[in-house]
């Protein structure tokens, strides 16, 4: 039986958290920059902590405005200590609720930067100490940290279309997103077999519903549906 983590992006204001912590396994919790704020993060990890669904942080561009998906020049030594702020307002918080933060997951706009970007992803390593790392396979990020000798995870999205190259297809064309319940499963139990976490967006109107659909399959599939992260990343 291979196992594969189920994640989401939460505390975003915009979808049905306690709905999803109820199905995945693993949280990437907003840390303000994009959405959020420190009520909803601790609402989060409380109902993380219940659930026993492990807490990671998704830091992003400061850019409540464009909920951190514009792509934005920032100086490495700034994004370094915005990360830092981010990775350690969220750990305040999840330990006072009885956890912490495991992982660290880019988001938006930043996510497809350092997949590419050695300059930025660097800076997002200095700001987020040792945290183990979830990504787009073949990501910059993903090396570097690997390098450093931390923690490192692949990641795939049932609900997003791909380009040939293996990158996310941009959502300003057609078709990026994946609204088809079918094919979002499909695209899950291709993913699983090549990742150790698939992810559903939080912010779609359908996200509990999809991301209940991807693990009856997955599990139907035979996968054991379990966070992929531990206290030593």
């Amino acid at each position: 039986m291979r196992s594969v983590d189920l994640n989401a992006d939460l505390g975003e204001e915009v979808t049905d958290d306690t709905g999803l912590l109820a199905v995945v396994t693993s949280a990437n919790v907003a840390c303000g920059y994009h959405a959020g704020n420190a009520a909803v993060m601790r609402a989060v990890c409380a109902e993380a902590v219940a659930r026993r669904v492990t807490v990671g942080a998704q830091v992003s561009y400061d850019d409540r405005e464009h909920f951190g998906r514009v792509p934005r020049d920032v100086a490495p030594d700034v994004l370094r200590e915005q990360v830092a702020d981010q990775v350690g307002t969220l750990r305040e918080i999840a330990r006072s609720e009885g956890t912490d933060v495991a992982y660290l997951k880019p988001h938006g706009a930043l996510y497809h930067r350092v997949a590419s970007d050695p300059e930025q992803a660097a800076a997002v390593l200095a700001g987020s100490g040792e945290l183990p790392v979830l990504g787009l396979p073949g990501a910059v990020v993903l090396d570097l940290a690997r390098s450093a000798g931390r923690g490192t995870r692949l990641e795939g999205f049932p609900d997003r279309a791909y380009t040939a190259e293996g990158g996310l297809v941009p959502r300003t064309q057609p078709g990026a997103v994946l609204t088809d319940e079918s094919a979002i499963v499909r695209q899950a139990l291709a993913l699983a077999t090549r990742v150790d976490s698939v992810c559903v967006h939080g912010d779609s109107p359908d996200a509990v519903v999809h991301a209940r659909a991807v693990r009856r399959a997955l599990e139907a599939a035979g996968h054991a549906v379990v966070t992929c992260w531990s206290s030593t990343g």
